[in-house]
């Protein structure tokens, strides 16, 4: 995998993106040779920017009078066109609709392309409660644009489906859009007690996997279900067709 551009885009706050955005990261980091680069746009909420491990790099796209300047884009563009090789872009709720304004406006996805990069866009769909909300995102990110879509199922809030039973992957909401989705990605609803309370101490730490297994405040099964949590979502990024 060589220049390519991946941009976690979700209107809903607290759906995952940042969690995304590490997972992706850390899978590219560990199976390509091409150098990353990491990038967080939210304004409010920089938790990506948090993990040093990762080197990632906040673009500040709002003024001194708390408006957001959709022109401060132009930095992050700059600096994705200006080197080469793999990208994740991190951005949240308050940003999102500033961020995919600026990028339709300026036709940046076409941009990109005729530079020599693939595009992708990472959408998340959540479960329970969020479903409704984070299925109408998915659909309007996909009307909106024509670059190909992975689609981040995340059970955490619980399953992706209808009062009926029916499965997001079966909804028409899908089914209208997945000739566009190159693959699916689902965070699966594990114990909260282990696996659950495993991860969030180590997101809460702002670690990666690599540093959890090097760090003495993690004993050995705490260590073991982070690496089941991290093999699986690695095993479905590697069936994507990138």
């Amino acid at each position: 995998m060589q220049n390519t551009v991946h941009f976690i885009l979700q209107g809903k706050g607290g759906i995952g993106k940042t969690l995304v955005s590490t997972l992706l990261a850390q899978w590219m980091a560990s199976k390509h040779d091409a150098p990353l680069r990491c990038y967080d746009t939210d304004q409010e909420n920089a938790t990506f920017s948090r993990y040093k491990a990762m080197q990632v790099k906040h673009v500040p796209v709002m003024t001194d009078a708390r408006n957001i300047d959709p022109k401060r884009f132009d930095a992050l563009m700059i600096d994705i066109l200006e080197q080469d090789g793999n990208c994740v872009i991190d951005n949240g709720a308050n940003t999102f609709s500033p961020l995919m304004g600026y990028l339709l406006e300026n036709d940046c996805f076409s941009l990109l392309e005729e530079s020599g990069r693939k595009v992708y866009i990472h959408t998340i769909v959540g479960g329970g409660d969020t479903l409704h909300d984070t299925a109408t995102g998915f659909v309007a990110t996909a009307q909106a644009t024509r670059v190909p879509l992975v689609l981040w199922q995340n059970e955490h809030f619980g399953l992706l489906q209808s009062a009926s039973g029916k499965q997001f992957m079966e909804s028409q909401s899908y089914a209208d859009h997945r000739t566009r989705v190159k693959g699916s990605i689902t965070l699966a609803q594990r114990n909260p007690d282990t696996f659950g309370a495993d991860v969030k101490k180590m997101n809460t730490a702002r670690l990666t996997m690599q540093e959890v297994l090097q760090n003495d405040k993690f004993n050995i099964m705490e260590k073991q279900r982070i690496k089941v949590v991290y093999r699986d979502i690695f095993e479905q990024l590697d069936k994507v067709e990138w």
